[in-house]
């Protein structure tokens, strides 16, 4: 009879099992960060494919498990391939999703002068946070790419530092700060465009 208050295994012991063939044993991995994996991979990818995208990111990470350095933190080993599973789905999924302009209300539109006005990160995330920028933000970052759109999401709108952002995207803290400006930029483009749109109506 399994005794349940017995100590549980950490998980470099369960990579450990794993590796040493017990390949059962990464179920406990997987019970274990499912709930982490799903929160990370559901603030990338369409509330369709998080449970999809995040079984992916496990697939890798069975996969890759020899690669894990022991002296890290396996959750946030973790992190990263869920992170960089998201950036490959927009890689090969990535599509425009046509929303007439004129299906933008009043309101919108206020906020649109709003968001274009600010010029800091917090303001920025602080905007893209209400209830009426959901849609709006879904179909403009539809028009960055892959790259551009991951850097955005993690820095400006999730509030990662440089660093943080280039640990879980594999890339040099430099080539994260000059996408995120780049993707801000282009964003704001993006956001430019419709309100143009809007003023020759």
């Amino acid at each position: 009879m399994q005794d349940d208050n017995a100590p549980k295994p950490s998980d470099a012991e369960v990579i450990r099992q794993v590796l040493d063939g017990n390949v059962d044993a990464f179920e406990l991995l997987l019970a274990r960060h499912k709930d982490h994996i799903l929160k990370v991979v559901g603030k990338h990818v369409p509330y369709h494919e998080v449970q999809e995208t995040a079984h992916v990111a496990f697939i890798k990470a069975y996969q890759s498990l020899s690669s894990f350095k022991k002296e890290g933190h396996f959750v946030q080993w973790l992190s990263q391939i869920a992170v960089r599973t998201c950036y490959d789905y927009w890689r090969q999924h990535y599509r425009t999703r046509e929303v007439p302009v004129s299906a933008f209300s009043e309101r919108h539109q206020d906020w649109l002068e709003k968001v274009m006005s600010e010029e800091s990160a917090q303001s920025f995330r602080e905007e893209f946070s209400r209830k009426e920028a959901k849609e709006f933000l879904d179909w403009a970052l539809d028009g960055l790419s892959a790259e551009e759109r991951m850097v955005l999401e993690l820095v400006h709108l999730e509030g990662l530092s440089g660093r943080e952002a280039a640990r879980l995207l594999g890339w040099s803290v430099a080539n994260v700060k000059i996408r995120s400006f780049r993707a801000r930029k282009k964003l704001k483009k993006v956001l430019t465009g419709v309100m143009e749109g809007q003023e020759e109506r």
